[in-house]
């Protein structure tokens, strides 16, 4: 069942077409990963579907409704089921709050339970992402935080109103190679278990063919090739696909 259907997306700033014709789905429960070079429009995209941004043409279409242009209650609905973890953990996560006001922040912004509930669901979120024993890091702050840590909160944060999509742009970026892989198992376990769709924006290879179902390849804002991991980095047919592929096993 498709959860997210981008169509035709296309998007400029200062009269320069970053995204152009962008389509692409991610069904439930399903993770699929937005690969590409730097500058290709994979995090523009993820942006215009968070609301953080709008196109200049192309519709957004989550749970069969339209979600560009939303405002009030619709919104805010909507942005309840859809969260972003970005890829700089030390600047999206606030140093003036602990780990407990930070993971329950989703849930004061949507109003969401008293003061016992959210602190059970801050407990459960932190948990599920294996930030364990959960009260050791109630009170902590990011900056004591290794950077594992820290982004294992930001997607504690993104969890705790048990959205349906999480949009991670480069979740792993900065993290050292074990910690990368530790990031991907974890997204891949949100997948399985709590049956969350993730639309992974990446340019490592080794990390989309570990985590995701399906790989969406991108070039220059626009989308030239897309199939399952397999298909895509087994038997690449666009010149770009293969030249990104060679690239990895050099590497």
């Amino acid at each position: 069942m498709t959860l997210l259907e981008i169509k035709d997306l296309s998007v400029s700033f200062h009269g320069v077409r970053a995204v152009e014709g962008v389509s692409l789905s991610v069904d439930v429960g399903e993770s699929v990963a937005l690969v590409g070079g730097s500058g290709a429009g994979k995090s523009t995209v993820a942006r215009i579907v968070a609301g953080l941004g709008s196109p200049d043409s192309g519709t957004v279409t989550f749970d069969g409704a339209r979600i560009l242009g939303l405002r009030g209650k619709k919104a805010r609905a909507v942005r309840s089921d859809i969260h972003m973890v970005f890829q700089d953990p030390y600047a999206s996560l606030p140093p003036s709050l602990t780990v407990a006001e930070i993971v329950a922040e989703p849930m004061a912004i949507h109003g969401i339970g008293d003061k016992e509930f959210r602190r059970d669901s801050v407990l459960a979120a932190m948990e599920a992402v294996n930030l364990i024993p959960a009260e050791r890091f109630l009170t902590r702050y990011a900056y004591e935080l290794s950077g594992g840590e820290r982004q294992r909160v930001a997607f504690a944060r993104a969890v705790v109103t048990k959205p349906r999509l999480i949009l991670a742009d480069e979740p792993t970026s900065g993290l050292d190679a074990s910690l990368r892989v530790e990031i991907i198992d974890l997204m891949v376990r949100l997948c399985r278990d709590q049956c969350i769709a993730i639309l992974h924006i990446t340019h490592d290879l080794a990390l989309a063919q570990r985590g995701s179902d399906r790989v969406v390849v991108m070039q220059g804002g626009r989308v030239v090739e897309s199939g399952s991991v397999e298909s895509v980095l087994g038997n690449p047919q666009h010149q770009y696909t293969a030249a990104l592929v060679a690239a990895a096993a050099r590497s």
